[in-house]
């Protein structure tokens, strides 16, 4: 069986002939040599015995990460304007209301940018960013995406981004434009304006859903980066899982899958979450760095979503030798009978060593024979 067919057999509860392996290198793979870098991400996978699958951006022939959209997001009457002077960044949307001016800072340590500054704090600008909402248009850009599945055929899944923030609108606001501190205050002091800002980003989403769509991937992904650390149940039962769902019911209508990255505390959003249309969680973390054990969440959720993840980044990284052997059959045997594709959950560390990856492999050869 293929990598490809493998994945997404798993992701549907149809029958593999062994479990699925599709680490998640990001954040692990720039620090590595040339070694490894210059064989390319899909390559360096295969290498060590694992199902690529290939989240949100091309596959890496080098250390560049390019994101993967299925459209150009485009204005009719506002420009955005990026400005990088030495360590510091500013983008800058030009409106004929207003301008909006978010700020970051390079990290060499962590090779990211910080957001210093988001870009909407007055009321004012959030209607500054309704107004950039709807003057945006949604073009279709395949191309370069079937040229990427054309040349890997069968040997990985490769994920498109479904929305050109990468999340929900409301997570979009949380993460990106406001805040969440200053976001909880603007909801309780102007939610109607707040709710205006938020349907002029939902219906760019809707329509980036409709435009990716035509691609006919087999499965998409948002990096909802969904915790309860920065929102409450209840925000995101009325505010995201219902676009979530809206999501779910264009891309099923494709006969495509939805995957969720959802990397946070995660624990009291499993009753909101099981009844989404949603088809799979991705990089769901134990504790310390979530708050819920996969085989945990596996029962909240009756069984009915696939889930991708289970090794913890800290326990990747730290657990070496037959510590780490114990950790990762107990994991797999508690796995057993679920959609499962076992991965370390979200970002890699850059420390972790060959020897654990090559380790999950050995275990699944040893435990499918």
């Amino acid at each position: 069986m293929k990598a490809k067919e493998r994945i997404l057999n798993s992701l549907k509860g149809i029958d593999t002939d062994r479990l699925p392996w599709s680490p998640n290198v990001a954040y692990w793979w720039p620090m590595q040599g040339e070694n490894i870098t210059s064989m390319g991400e899909v390559e360096f996978l295969e290498s060590i015995k694992a199902d690529p699958l290939i989240r949100g951006h091309y596959p890496m022939k080098d250390k560049k990460w390019d994101h993967l959209f299925l459209f150009n997001e485009e204005y009719k009457n506002c420009e955005r304007v990026e400005t990088i002077k030495g360590n510091k960044k500013q983008i800058e949307y030009i409106t004929p209301v207003g301008n909006l001016r978010l700020e970051y800072v390079y990290s060499p340590e962590g090779d990211t940018w910080f957001l210093m500054k988001h870009g909407v704090i007055t009321k004012e600008d959030f209607k500054i960013l309704t107004y950039l909402k709807q003057d945006t248009i949604i073009k279709p850009d395949y191309e370069r995406y079937f040229q990427a599945c054309k040349y890997y055929e069968d040997r990985c899944l490769i994920l498109p981004l479904l929305v050109p923030q990468m999340k929900s609108s409301f997570q979009a606001l949380l993460e990106f434009w406001v805040g969440t501190e200053e976001l909880i205050y603007a909801v309780c002091d102007y939610p109607e304006i707040v709710e205006e800002t938020l349907e002029a980003m939902k219906e760019v989403n809707r329509k980036s859903v409709e435009v990716s769509v035509g691609a006919n991937a087999p499965a998409y992904l948002s990096w909802e980066d969904s915790s309860t650390t920065n929102v409450s149940p209840s925000w995101y039962g009325k505010y995201i899982a219902p676009e979530l769902n809206d999501w779910c019911d264009i891309i099923h209508e494709n006969d495509s899958l939805y995957i969720q990255h959802a990397c946070g505390h995660l624990k009291n959003l499993m009753p909101i979450i099981k009844e989404t249309r949603i088809d799979a969680i991705e990089s769901i973390s134990p504790p310390p760095t979530g708050d819920i054990e996969i085989w945990d969440a596996m029962n909240a959720l009756d069984r009915k979503i696939a889930l991708v993840g289970g090794i913890e980044p800290t326990m990747f990284e730290k657990l070496q030798g037959k510590e780490f052997e114990d950790y990762v059959k107990s994991l797999i045997n508690n796995m057993k009978g679920s959609k499962f594709i076992i991965a370390n959950s979200d970002s890699c560390p850059p420390n972790v060593s060959m020897e654990n990856f090559k380790m999950v492999s050995k275990i699944i050869d040893e435990m499918k024979a």
